[in-house]
């Protein structure tokens, strides 16, 4: 296993701060290490354990997440915090502060979707997936279902969302008594978000399993697409 490098500083005083007054050089010095900004988008739907963070996240170590975990602490991004009910246990969760960064991540992600390098088939995490949807989402399309009350189990975890004047808004919840669920795995799902195919080719496929109104199901899956590449 290739060891990876691992980077300490204090915030301000590296030799890579930038000297730049600029409010993007101060965004790259806080969430610019490598994982940082991977950890924070794994913890947008709520607080995870450091095993549950690491799980999703499999090309890191443990004294990098660690260590990242510690450096987001530091400069306000996140904490830890106990879980009630069980003493000893600890999650790390976003800070009010840390959640406002969910715009900029999603217009990143929209921006970068664009690009020829972008592939989709690479590996995604359960709720990476699911932001996928919230930020994919055509809001114009979308508003036409608000309401809509659906359910996901992906890669055997849980979600529940609604869309509410046409956006997608997701928690961590069991998924049963929804309108509509979806489940699958992530590698399952994107095409199926993301592809071309309708439901009807999908479903018997195995790539997705749907439970109740397909029609309004379709109609969901039809609010996505992924922008084409532009060099004008």
């Amino acid at each position: 296993m290739e060891l990876e490098k691992i980077t300490t500083y204090e915030l301000g005083k590296s030799k890579r701060w930038y000297q730049d007054a600029c409010g993007t050089a101060l965004a790259m010095e806080i969430i610019g290490e490598r994982w940082s900004l991977l950890i924070i988008r794994e913890l947008l739907l709520g607080p995870r354990r450091f095993s549950e963070i690491r799980g999703a996240l499999p090309g890191i170590s443990a004294n990098v997440l660690t260590q990242r975990l510690e450096g987001l602490e530091k400069v306000g991004m996140l904490r830890r915090q106990g879980v009630p009910g069980h003493p000893g246990l600890q999650v790390y969760g976003l800070t009010r502060w840390g959640y406002e960064s969910e715009d900029a991540i999603f217009a990143l992600s929209r921006w970068v979707a664009g690009s020829p390098l972008h592939d989709v088939t690479l590996p995604l995490s359960n709720a990476a997936m699911m932001l996928s949807l919230r930020t994919m989402m055509h809001r114009a399309s979308a508003r036409e279902l608000d309401g809509f009350d659906l359910g996901f189990r992906v890669g055997g975890e849980p979600f529940r969302a609604v869309i509410a004047d046409g956006m997608l808004e997701i928690r961590r919840a069991e998924p049963e008594g929804a309108e509509v669920i979806f489940e699958g795995d992530t590698a399952g799902l994107k095409p199926v978000f993301y592809g071309q195919q309708p439901l009807s080719v999908t479903i018997p496929a195995g790539l997705v399993r749907v439970t109740g109104d397909v029609d309004r199901a379709q109609a969901f899956v039809d609010c996505f697409r992924l922008p084409a590449f532009r060099n004008d």
